[in-house]
């Protein structure tokens, strides 16, 4: 579906994109979505998973569970040489990587849009106009969210919040080798209880706007 684009290209692109990671129960994909629709750009999540399960020949049940399974590298080098085949990951992850991010790298090349997960923070940080973006909410409102807003029982939000935030961790810090909270690599963090979905959405587009002149 998409065409690998070569990082060289992206000094010759007027595009702009913006990233999102989130917390599980922060309301992160609604209010990316809704900032989508503010800003008349695109939105891409789960969409990526079936392009790079499409490109891979593989369902896309198998790169969802490959996803959730992959544990970080340890960053201490010697432990890496003495362990090289047990860190926690496959060819398999691997290929899944390789494929989203150039499935992310792609899109990127042919329109401004909002991108959610996958490490597109880290794929994308050499792309100029670019703003990365994490969503963040206190515990006991993301219970409350998972269970109001995505209709969980409240035993199986507690466990979603803890297992899903672990999954997301290990996976942007296998592959981006920081988590995805870090201040350092974010020009935006924003607690999304303060504003609310429609709220947060309203004050990120106008702050995109700003940013971009859009």
């Amino acid at each position: 579906m998409y065409n690998f684009v070569s990082e060289r290209y992206f000094t010759q692109m007027t595009h702009y994109v913006v990233t999102i990671q989130r917390q599980f129960g922060s309301m992160g994909r609604p209010i990316a979505k809704k900032m989508a629709e503010l800003l008349g750009i695109s939105f891409y999540d789960r969409d990526i998973v079936e392009a790079a399960a499409k490109k891979l020949d593989i369902p896309v049940s198998v790169v969802r569970e490959e996803e959730e399974r992959a544990k970080p590298i340890t960053p201490n080098p010697f432990v890496r040489m003495c362990f090289p085949l047990d860190d926690g990951t496959s060819d398999t992850q691997d290929d899944i990587f390789a494929a989203q991010k150039n499935v992310i790298r792609s899109i990127v090349a042919q329109e401004s849009c909002i991108i959610v997960g996958r490490c597109a923070d880290f794929i994308l940080s050499d792309m100029p106009d670019s703003c990365h973006i994490f969503i963040y909410a206190p515990y006991k409102t993301r219970v409350f969210n998972s269970v109001h807003s995505l209709g969980m029982g409240e035993k199986e939000a507690r466990h979603m919040i803890h297992e899903v935030d672990r999954a997301r961790r290990s996976y942007h810090m296998r592959y981006a080798g920081y988590v995805p909270s870090d201040p350092r690599f974010k020009d935006i963090l924003i607690d999304s209880s303060f504003l609310g979905v429609d709220g947060t959405a309203e004050f990120l587009a106008e702050g995109i706007r700003k940013k971009f002149g859009v």
